[in-house]
């Protein structure tokens, strides 16, 4: 059995329609998700001082280049001591005191002061997502032209394969 190009084009826009719909749904609900926490942030956050315990550094591309550090420390709050992931990638001595800010219903949940007004954009939330979708549509737009072109073409009383 022979396979048209036609054939091969639809399932190929059909599987990079469904790629980039599913890559847009994936991204609004991390962004949703994002949203949520800096709101949570914003309306239960609470200043700490964070003390660095450690850095290691991120290599890139090659590995041959920095692309920054991944640093961990500690804070205490409610007389619960919390280890976490330092907000940001820059070197910081171990020791070093980091204003952070927690949110006091989830103690683990942490971010820099000037991070949290930063996810709480709509415009950021939805533009990328948006554009995959369109991508993602208009991946489908010709044979979905194509199909109600044959609709409007064919008599309203006729049947397909009919007599």
């Amino acid at each position: 059995m022979a396979v048209s190009a036609g054939s091969v084009a639809r399932g190929a826009a059909i599987a990079l329609a469904v790629g980039l719909l599913a890559s847009a749904g994936l991204l609004l609900a991390a962004g949703l998700h994002q949203r949520a926490q800096a709101n949570d942030l914003e309306a239960h956050g609470v200043h700490a001082l964070m003390t660095v315990t450690g850095c290691v550094g991120l290599l890139g591309g090659s590995g041959s280049n920095a692309a920054g550090y991944a640093c961990r420390g500690t804070y205490r709050y409610r007389g619960v001591t919390y280890a976490q992931a330092v907000p940001g990638n820059i070197r910081r001595a171990p020791g070093s005191m980091v204003q952070v800010v927690i949110a006091s219903d989830d103690p683990e949940l942490v971010s820099a002061p000037g991070t949290v007004a930063l996810h709480r954009s709509l415009a950021s939330l939805v533009v990328i997502p948006s554009l995959l979708a369109l991508g993602g549509l208009g991946a489908l737009a010709p044979w979905a032209l194509r199909a109600s072109r044959r609709r409007v073409a064919r008599p309203s009383g006729a049947q397909a394969g009919g007599v």
